[in-house]
């Protein structure tokens, strides 16, 4: 289910489904009936919704419909994409929209407006989670290697920076961007969430908060190695660049996490139901701090 203001767009799911999984329903919550309806020769994967355009991922194919009639407006190949990967900018316009390539490791950006498609190479290995900042200039990638984190120039396909998040693999399970695109989120299987911080240029950005300080000179960086002077010496791990900040969480269990409407806070979401609004310090860093926590499934709460 997604949600645009009053519109609800549902795809049918679960084991006795009220839809078909090929369509899409759009309803309209004011008027309560539904208004469109789209259909597809096979199952539905993910939709994303903006104010002007409605797109439907399949297994292999994205489609892009105009809001207003529903005409198609594109269709983007792409190589297997079973959990319906696929990025779009919602404060942009034209929109720039990400998803998976023609290969594996690969990320294919559309840009409606130049109307060209940029393919990168991202990842040797399979291409499981990606974000996207809510202008579109800038992307970050994880593979199913789970170790490393790439942020890309959407624009020109430029590797910005390349984080890590530990040296095991893991399943990563959410990537954020804060709204000022200065921090990322990570959340994975080792029951961790990882706060980076991002080299971004604050003057590219089309909105950045008015709060932070942009003086270079107190810009925070990623936790680097102590051994990352032999840079270029010693394998590439010893000079990595490691989260600023931590919060650990059981593990086994999937969370899902964003940045809070309050500065440097996170709010992470776990399938048992759970809620934490957690804060980090972006200087000192460290553990984070547990500011709440709730759960949305225990009757007790409510």
């Amino acid at each position: 289910m997604l949600y645009r203001s009053n519109i609800f767009c549902l795809v049918g799911g679960g084991p006795d489904p009220i839809y078909p999984r090929n369509k899409v329903m759009i309803w309209d919550d004011h008027a309560s009936r539904c208004i469109g309806e789209l259909s597809f020769r096979s199952e539905v994967k993910n939709v994303k919704l903006r104010l002007d355009m409605i797109i439907v991922v399949l297994n292999q194919k994205i489609f892009v419909y105009n809001f207003m009639d529903f005409k198609l407006l594109n269709q983007v190949e792409t190589v297997s994409n079973p959990t319906g990967l696929c990025e779009i900018s919602h404060n942009s316009s034209p929109m720039v929209l990400v998803c998976l390539g023609l290969q594996k490791g690969q990320i294919r950006v559309e840009n409606f407006g130049s109307k060209k498609s940029k393919f990168v190479m991202a990842h040797d290995s399979r291409i499981v989670c990606m974000s996207l900042t809510q202008d579109g200039r800038r992307l970050a990638t994880a593979s199913s290697k789970g170790t490393l984190i790439r942020v890309f120039n959407s624009l020109d396909g430029t590797l910005l920076q390349e984080v890590r998040r530990g040296a095991d693999r893991a399943d990563i399970y959410s990537l954020a961007f804060s709204s000022d695109a200065q921090f990322l989120a990570v959340s994975s299987d080792k029951g961790t969430v990882h706060i980076f911080s991002l080299q971004v240029d604050s003057g590219s950005l089309a909105s950045l908060s008015n709060d932070r300080c942009h003086n270079p000179s107190e810009q925070i960086h990623s936790r680097l190695s102590s051994l990352s002077i032999f840079k270029g010496v010693l394998p590439k791990y010893f000079s990595s660049e490691w989260s600023v900040a931590r919060f650990r969480l059981p593990e086994g269990l999937q969370y899902f996490v964003g940045f809070g409407h309050q500065k440097n806070t996170v709010i992470i979401i776990g399938m048992d139901g759970s809620f934490y609004r957690c804060e980090f310090d972006p200087v000192i860093g460290g553990e984070m701090i547990q500011l709440e926590y709730n759960n949305f499934l225990n009757v007790e709460n409510f």
